[in-house]
């Protein structure tokens, strides 16, 4: 090579190693992104919960669950969208997100002293009491002490556990198994099947799960009301915390967090323990005569039938020749003049009342204005099939009035019961109304509808304690040795 191109090599060389060297520099010398700025770039947040009825599970028209609508709403605040990771166990998503491997954790997790020295956690968003479950037929504790007349086991890696051992130190007899397989929803199914005799579960986490097993019944409070919140990787970056700040700070101000807490909690108590088995039976013995004919209605008119069912229970336990002392009849409870309108002549005839019902229902839900969200635009359908278009719109102008938002299903049943109030229904199109029957029949229908749909459908957690159950057992703790004391 002559020297003229050793030249040219060399000069061509160090022209690669100066341009390499001002792309390192211009690198280096950029700031790094923040944990909400990459969110936002990655266009994803990742969320790790639990499956169950108080978090997150598979509904009939997708996921669904408190957690999971509260983070999807969190997720569309920060203008991303929301990928949901079920680790198997409790102690796993406490253990995952301290190590970063994804976002925020939503799963119900209690802040407490321990939790605070390991992670970063958001400003609370619900407040529960951890409570003694025992199952009926069995003698029910009153005392801790009492505690160690039966089996009693709990969640391995949760505050239930922190809270006994707390409690050992008082009573130091007290023994429990601590369980790294199920998860609460588990363990009261064993209770139910009388496998164990105790167990603690979050009071939000017994008021919905009492409605599929209503033999399991509150002992007492074990703990003082705690707090639950998100819980995240601590760190230095404080971008997604604060982010978090508010965020929960406008659901609270605009009451969106009161709607939830009401959409998936607040109506679960209103089903009583003689009502919940008089239903069980009725499943059993009435459903089947008719259950074909509400697959088939609802599916004309778009539906889920247990839905239409619910209601069909609730108007007339599932009576072909119910009466009412108004004179509306049939399982679906049409009147004359309505069931001739929707083109029926028999209303009694099952199949005629119930495909009027659906046909009735779905007029009711398509008359509901656009602005109104689901769920919030079923539940108001319902109130209209129960109590007329007419009496809930007037319900909803009262609602606009008296500045609460006429297109929540929390705000309009709180303003329902005025129609019977001389002072308000005057001011109304449709005059007079028993406003309160609508805000019940509402809620006891969402509590059909859930058990239907829980007793129709495989039920994972059943299967998965009852396979537990058979391949291992849980370990006794007398210490809590087992517990991990990172967590």
């Amino acid at each position: 090579m002559t020297q003229h191109k050793k030249t040219i090599v060399t000069l061509i060389s160090l022209s690669g190693l100066l341009v390499t060297t001002v792309i390192l520099f211009e690198i280096m010398s950029q700031p790094s992104l923040s944990q909400l700025e990459r969110i936002k770039k990655s266009g994803v947040l990742t969320v790790l919960t639990r499956s169950a009825p108080t978090t997150y599970y598979e509904g009939t028209n997708g996921p669904a669950g408190f957690e999971y609508d509260l983070a999807s709403l969190f997720a569309k605040h920060i203008g991303v969208s929301a990928t949901f990771k079920t680790p198997a166990t409790f102690s796993q998503v406490l253990s995952d997100i301290q190590m970063g491997k994804a976002d925020i954790a939503a799963a119900g997790i209690t802040i407490t002293e321990q939790r605070k020295k390991h992670l970063t956690f958001t400003p609370p968003y619900h407040e529960i009491t951890e409570q003694i479950i025992y199952r009926t037929g069995t003698q029910r504790p009153e005392k801790t002490q009492d505690l160690s007349k039966g089996i009693l086991e709990v969640v391995k890696g949760t505050s239930h556990a922190d809270t006994l051992k707390k409690l050992k130190q008082i009573h130091p007899k007290l023994q429990w198994y601590t369980n790294d397989t199920l998860d609460t929803d588990g363990l009261l199914f064993l209770i139910n099947q009388k496998l164990i005799d105790f167990t603690i579960a979050d009071s939000n986490q017994i008021t919905l799960i009492r409605r599929f097993y209503p033999q399991l019944h509150v002992a007492f409070d074990i703990s003082p009301p705690r707090q639950l919140a998100w819980a995240l990787q601590s760190s230095p970056d404080q971008s997604l915390y604060r982010a978090s700040v508010k965020f929960f700070e406008s659901i609270k101000q605009n009451k969106i967090l009161e709607q939830l807490i009401d959409r998936h909690f607040g109506y679960a108590e209103k089903l009583n323990y003689a009502t919940n088995c008089t239903f069980r039976q009725h499943i059993k013995s009435r459903l089947p005569y008719y259950q074909k004919i509400f697959e088939s209605a609802a599916f004309e008119q778009g539906l889920d039938w247990r839905l239409i069912a619910a209601i069909g229970y609730q108007e007339s336990h599932w009576r072909k020749n119910a009466i009412s002392p108004t004179g509306v009849r049939g399982i679906m409870m049409l009147t004359r003049s309505t069931a001739k309108q929707l083109g029926f002549e028999n209303r009694i005839k099952p199949e005629n009342s119930i495909r009027g019902g659906a046909l009735y229902f779905k007029q009711r839900l398509k008359r509901i204005p656009v602005s109104v969200p689901d769920p919030d635009r079923t539940w108001m359908a319902l109130a209209a099939y129960n109590i007329g278009y007419g009496h809930l719109n007037d319900a909803r102008i009262l609602t606009k009035n008296q500045g609460d938002n006429p297109d929540k299903w929390l705000d309009v049943k709180k303003h329902l019961p005025l129609l019977s109030q001389k002072k308000w229904y005057q001011k109304t199109k449709y005059g007079y109304a028993r406003g309160h029957e609508p805000v019940l029949y509402v809620e006891k229908v969402r509590n059909y509808y859930d058990l239907l749909t829980w007793l129709t459908e495989d039920n994972s957690i059943e299967r998965q304690a009852m396979k537990t159950q058979t391949e291992s057992s849980p370990q006794l703790d007398n210490e809590i040795a087992i517990i991990n004391p990172a967590i």
